[in-house]
């Protein structure tokens, strides 16, 4: 648990969405840990229009550090 919030805090720049996918889901394979990370965005009432807020589109390969403090906020610490 420990080295994942390392990665996140060590994440000055833009971070992947697969990459960030596999610290929520890290015993899928990236294209379950992303399609699993869309799910959430998705159901999760408030992410998706936080995310918009935060300049998200759809498809974009990465996030940037204000999108994953969007995500982390909303859904925890992974």
């Amino acid at each position: 648990m420990e080295d994942k919030k390392n990665e996140l805090e060590s994440a000055r720049g833009a971070m992947g969405v697969t990459e960030f996918a596999l610290l929520y889901f890290p015993d899928c394979t990236p294209e379950m840990a992303y399609k699993r990370m869309w799910v959430w965005i998705r159901t999760s009432r408030g992410l998706k229009e936080k995310l918009i807020a935060a300049g998200w589109v759809r498809f974009q390969k990465l996030y940037t550090p204000k999108q994953v403090a969007c995500l982390v906020e909303h859904l925890g610490e992974p």
